[in-house]
């Protein structure tokens, strides 16, 4: 039987897909980048910003819950999106981190590559209207070629996107495996859990001229990495990533099946840290669709195995979402509004107040709730 070539299949009839092995990269140094980690880092033991006395009364609520969790020891929860990060705030989580407030981070795909990026060249962000008119928004070769090699080796370690990027970050680059070593795996264990990885990598390094050996790759800007201090610290950090809501789907290098992998592992270790829950807290920083979205099928997950080895689901839990839209007007401790509010929409809020636990929810800059909250807890460490 004669074999279809690539990109026919069924979408023949109807509409065949692009080739983007043809996509065109250019040098991250070229791109106009719109924020410096010299202009945003904030110092931990800078003065903290204002906040609103309704605000400042959660934080406090939030600090002494956090401090119960760790008493107790519960898991504590940090779901965040890219903004958090590019507001500089690395520093203060790399310090609650080591003090032990943090027990597991979670991030979207931008989170991951503006975190790359800021530790490698120190700038980050982009104008999407200009860069889309031109066809360069996320064609540049450094962020997509680095992160997957990042994540194609640490699926070979057993290692998910975070913590293979937070090595990635820390090490200054990976240690590939030499083409023949790969084939020859491939060919005496065709049947090992490893061989898609295996296959994977060999593809990439042949496919586009790879050199098995060190692949050394200088992070001059560690210091601003929330990926590189949470593998210092051994904190689990996830990432949640969507194909094609992330600018590494704009390189020739990109596969959808080692994102794939290093994600389901990402999300499995999530699940892992919210089965700590009891009793622990969950802040969801600036992220409107990952943070809920993602929460809710990890708390489903581990309740279903929970209800079938005759346990309770996860309980005594607190939540804290942090946004700085105004909430939809709607007081969210009475419990979700009615589809005819608009507020009903809200998913970042709609969808943590049906997740068990007291949902708290407050219209404030992520940066600083976190720098206040870090201030908080380390009066009464």
């Amino acid at each position: 039987m004669k074999s279809e070539p690539p990109n026919v299949g069924c979408y023949a009839s109807k509409q065949s897909p692009l080739d983007l092995r043809k996509l065109k990269v250019r040098p991250l140094a070229e791109r106009r980048s719109l924020t410096a980690v010299e202009d945003v880092l904030v110092d931990p033991d800078s003065a903290v910003p204002f906040c609103p006395a309704p605000v400042a009364a959660l934080i406090r609520q939030c600090a002494e819950a956090i401090r119960a969790a760790q008493q107790r020891g519960a898991g504590v929860i940090l779901m965040y999106g890219a903004h958090l990060l590019r507001n500089g705030a690395a520093p203060i989580l790399e310090r609650m981190m080591r003090d032990g407030w943090i027990t597991h981070l979670a991030t979207n795909g931008a989170g991951s590559i503006h975190d790359w990026e800021y530790a490698w060249l120190g700038r980050s962000t982009e104008s999407v209207k200009e860069n889309v008119a031109t066809g360069t928004f996320g064609a540049w070769d450094e962020t997509g070629r680095n992160i997957q090699l990042a994540l194609m080796v640490g699926a070979l370690n057993g290692e998910g996107y975070g913590r293979a990027l937070g090595r990635f970050i820390m090490e200054d680059g990976v240690m590939l495996p030499k083409p023949e070593e790969l084939a020859s795996m491939l060919k005496s264990e065709p049947a090992h859990p490893l061989s898609a990885a295996r296959a994977e990598l060999l593809h990439a390094i042949q496919a586009h001229g790879l050199r098995g050996g060190r692949h050394e790759v200088q992070h001059r800007w560690k210091h601003a990495s929330i990926c590189g201090a949470a593998f210092r610290h051994n904190v689990p950090l996830t990432v949640h990533p969507g194909i094609g809501y992330d600018i590494i789907t704009c390189h020739p290098m990109f596969n959808g099946a080692v994102v794939g992998r290093a994600a389901e592992l990402d999300f499995r270790l999530l699940c892992g840290s919210v089965e700590r829950l009891d009793g622990g807290v969950v802040l969801s920083v600036g992220s409107a669709i990952m943070a809920p979205q993602v929460f809710e099928k990890s708390l489903s997950c581990v309740n279903n195995l929970r209800l079938q080895a005759g346990r309770t689901i996860v309980q005594g839990h607190s939540i804290f979402v942090v946004d700085l839209q105004d909430g939809g007007n709607w007081d969210w401790s009475k419990g979700e509004p009615p589809k005819t509010n608009p507020a009903y929409y809200l998913r970042f809020c709609k969808s943590f107040s049906r997740m068990g636990g007291e949902m708290r929810y407050a219209q404030c800059d992520n940066v600083a709730f976190v720098h206040n909250l870090s201030r908080h807890l380390e009066k009464k460490a």
